[in-house]
């Protein structure tokens, strides 16, 4: 990409009044930014990630590709798939002319119970910060903005617009803005978006002491800040406080009254200054401002350009927990029962703002099919949800033209038809981003069902139901239940009842609106649920049983749903929903070898574990997922990822646990300790697996190690591929500091992929940031006293070298 010659900025600043400068400072749409002809400056488009580029509509936009989740890819522990990641996301987002991508998300994995944790790398902050920066370079080195989210400490999803995370400074300096510093430093994002939750008594987008202080000013931050979507709570201090744009728009708390604040002496025109030069420098850097930009053509979602992509990235993220007797890879000769509701309805990714609109998604069943072929027999199992979904699979078609989905017909308050759309996904966005001029007061939607016999029929939106099948109907009122901040677009009130049908018998349900929060008056998602009605859990297992005993190898695919993990709601256990456990230890007592498969983006608990012969955990793997679970069990392609979030063996037995603040404050008791280091001062019990852990499908020795430089510490070892088969290493370095109340920490890592039988030199420089501790009573960083140990390690569960330093 060429670069332009920098625009003069502050003339265009110059060339404003300030309402016209403080009109640019609030979003035009939800979306987008105002163009202003008067300065040569475009629309600024914007779309959520980082899971894929949605585009400007927050739901049934643009079929566009899904990537596997951030945990899945940052699996690979390798800055060169991130970069890849973020090229190919930049792709996406210039095939829609979208400006900024908002991800990647790096927030860390302090408790296991977070919700959002699918959408973010690691419990490590130098491991998300690398694996960020590298993204970020991917991405912007194509011209697309990358926006680091969220600053700072939202980790949790509970009472998120409200709560008050509180956090030690040190804590806070050394752990948790260590990402967003090393995003910033090493490849200079180009904005950032501030969080929902307060820090220490003060909100995120008010923060002057993180956001000026810190980010702008130790930093030397060039870039913008923009708020979450409504977390902009006041003019004066958010304004004052670092933040340079609100969003969404057209509304929002600036406007008219920043003006009235400038003119009041609040805000000093300088600081709106500031605001927009940053603004036009985003603007500048990704064409928006000075000479336009020309797009080119590139991959569609679909196309076998992007599946390989697609597969080969799910698939070197997933990782081999155990593997007992070589029981993976599975050999084409062997007959296997596939078993699993995960297994027929693999969950690619989570629930939230990171969901898009991908062309298709493979299942498990359909990626083995696909090679083994009639040697696969796939066998349902348990129910995995508490909460329905909206119609899938075909089980409803739009009766208009026939197509997998519903039809969703809007009117107005006098009943003029606003517009008739096809819902693929049987469900439907009211209120944003909509097409048409005027407001929704009525929508009717329509399906035909597929199938026949006992089904579970309903509907999903804020407002006042009729719903009917035939002779059939039901009236009801559906309202928000708070269920946490945005309930009536991410996790709508539903209801469903049970039915007898025939084929072609019609579903049609009408919502008159109304009852949502402020906020979102007029404004929610609403959709038709249609599944078969549930079976007998005990009828299931058997079914899974014999199915089990009858075939070579038993793969058994478990997992989580966008329920779990998802925005705007946190888990409340680690334990994997329904009956899930028990169908594992049923067919594990009658299957000569039991597989299973974690279609899971976070820890769960497993305690089927030492009766099965392998765990391979797949994250949600995106729209190729089947194929690429399939590539790894059958050894297509290696699962050499490595953790990038510790296991604890039981709910409550992590350092950090509750997510549920109490007085609206979530206090980070467990200061630095979080995750791994926690575990390995004994501040928690031995976990179930360490981050780093993964065996791949290669045997390792290590010899020679040694410390071959001081500043900064360097590492070099031999590894020994002693297995059978070409396999990727992960070495990992942690320093454990002499300092008493220093935690252990990841100070760097390097792999290398090595032939059966060969050996590789492996040389991991540490990251000096580790080296380094924040002095609360100087104000300043302090070097860590001398001495302390490097662990040469696969995961602190697998040390191979001890290394003491002078």
């Amino acid at each position: 990409m060429t670069t332009a010659p920098p625009t003069d900025h502050a003339s265009l600043i110059r060339a404003l009044d300030l309402p016209a400068k403080v009109a640019l400072l609030t979003g035009a749409t939800s979306f987008t930014l105002a163009p202003e002809d008067r300065i040569g400056l475009r629309e600024l488009r914007l779309s959520d990630g980082p899971t894929g580029v949605r585009g400007l509509k927050f739901h049934g936009g643009r079929v566009v590709a899904l990537f596997p989740n951030a945990t899945l890819l940052a699996s690979t522990w390798s800055e060169d798939s991130a970069y890849e990641v973020g090229r190919l996301l930049a792709e996406e987002a210039m095939a829609q002319e979208i400006h900024v991508v908002l991800g990647p998300t790096i927030n860390l994995h302090r408790t296991p119970l977070g919700g959002r944790l699918f959408e973010a790398y690691s419990e490590d902050p130098l491991l998300t910060g690398r694996i960020a920066a590298a993204y970020v370079r991917g991405m912007q080195d194509n011209g697309v903005a990358a926006c680091l989210k969220h600053l700072v400490a939202n980790e949790s999803e509970t009472d998120r617009n409200t709560v008050d995370s509180v956090v030690d400074e040190t804590t806070l300096r050394e752990v948790y803005l260590l990402p967003f510093e090393i995003a910033v430093q090493d490849a200079e994002a180009w904005s950032i978006m501030a969080a929902y939750n307060n820090v220490n008594g003060v909100a995120a987008t008010e923060q002057d002491y993180v956001n000026n202080g810190i980010v702008k000013g130790e930093w030397g931050y060039r870039g913008l800040i923009m708020s979450d979507w409504f977390a902009t709570k006041t003019v004066a201090p958010a304004a004052n406080g670092g933040l340079d744009l609100v969003m969404p728009g057209p509304g929002g708390p600036w406007g008219e009254a920043l003006v009235a604040a400038v003119r009041a002496g609040e805000v000093d025109e300088k600081v709106v200054d500031d605001h927009l030069a940053r603004l036009l420098l985003l603007a500048e850097r990704t064409g928006a401002l000075g000479a336009p930009r020309s797009y080119g053509t590139y991959p569609a979602p679909d196309s076998p350009e992007r599946r390989e992509q697609l597969t080969r990235l799910a698939a070197q993220g997933i990782t081999v927990l155990k593997n007992d007797d070589d029981a993976l890879p599975l050999t084409s000769a062997q007959t296997v029962a596939l078993i699993g509701r995960h297994a027929v309805q693999t969950i690619d990714m989570g629930g939230g703002s990171a969901q898009v609109n991908p062309p298709y998604q493979v299942s498990v069943a359909e990626g083995l099919t696909a090679r083994l072929g009639d040697r696969v027999t796939v066998v349902d199992g348990v129910d995995v949800r508490i909460r329905p979904v909206p119609a899938r699979g075909g089980f409803l078609v739009d009766p208009e033209t026939g197509e997998a989905g519903i039809r969703t017909i809007l009117y107005d308050a006098d009943g003029t038809v606003l517009e008739s759309r096809h819902c693929a996904n049987s469900a439907t966005m009211v209120g944003m981003d909509d097409d048409f001029t005027g407001t929704v007061a009525r929508a009717v939607l329509r399906g035909r069902i597929t199938g026949s016999g006992t089904v579970e029929l309903g509907a999903m939106g804020v407002g006042d139901w009729r719903v009917a099948v035939g002779a059939q109907s039901v009236e009801f009122g559906l309202a928000v239940t708070g269920n946490g901040f945005g309930e009536e677009v991410l996790t709508p009130p539903l209801r469903t009842d049970v039915y007898q049908v025939r084929e072609g018998d019609e579903l049609e349900a009408t919502v008159r609106l109304g009852g949502a929060a402020e906020v979102f008056a007029g404004v929610g998602l609403f959709g038709l649920i249609g599944h078969p009605a549930s079976r007998e859990t005990v009828d299931v297992i058997d079914e899974a049983v014999r199915a089990a005993a009858a075939a070579d190898v038993a793969v058994v695919v478990v997992g989580l749903t966008e329920e779990q993990e998802t925005e705007a709601v946190d888990k409340s256990t680690l334990h994997l929903p329904g009956a899930q456990d028990a169908l594992v230890e049923a067919v594990a007592g009658a299957a000569r070898r039991t597989v299973v498969v974690v279609n899971a983006a976070t820890p769960v608990v497993m305690p089927w574990l030492p009766r099965v012969d392998a765990v391979l955990w797949a994250g949600l793997p995106g729209q190729e997922g089947g194929h690429a679970v399939a590539a790894t069990l059958l050894g297509d392609i290696e699962p050499a990822g490595r953790l990038v979030t510790t296991f604890p063996a039981e709910d409550e037995k992590s350092p950090a646990w509750s997510v549920k603040p109490v007085d609206g404050k979530l206090v980070y008791a467990e200061g630095p300790y979080l995750g791994y280091r926690g575990h390995y001062a004994d501040r928690a019990p031995e976990p179930a697996f360490w981050l780093g852990h993964g065996l791949g499908y290669g045997r390792w020795e290590y010899a020679g190690t040694r410390l071959t430089a001081d500043a900064p510490a360097t590492v070099t070892t031999t590894v020994t591929n002693v297995g059978t088969r070409t396999s990727r290493e992960v070495v990992q370095v942690y320093f454990a500091p002499a300092e008493s109340d220093q935690p252990v920490r990841l100070a760097g890592w390097a792999a290398v992929t090595v032939a059966p039988g060969e050996s590789a030199q492996v040389t991991v420089p540490a990251d000096e940031r580790m080296w380094r501790r924040w002095d609360a009573r100087s104000g300043s960083w302090a070097r860590l006293s001398p001495g302390g140990e490097l662990l040469v390690a696969r995961g602190l569960g697998d040390i191979r070298a001890r290394l003491p330093l002078g």
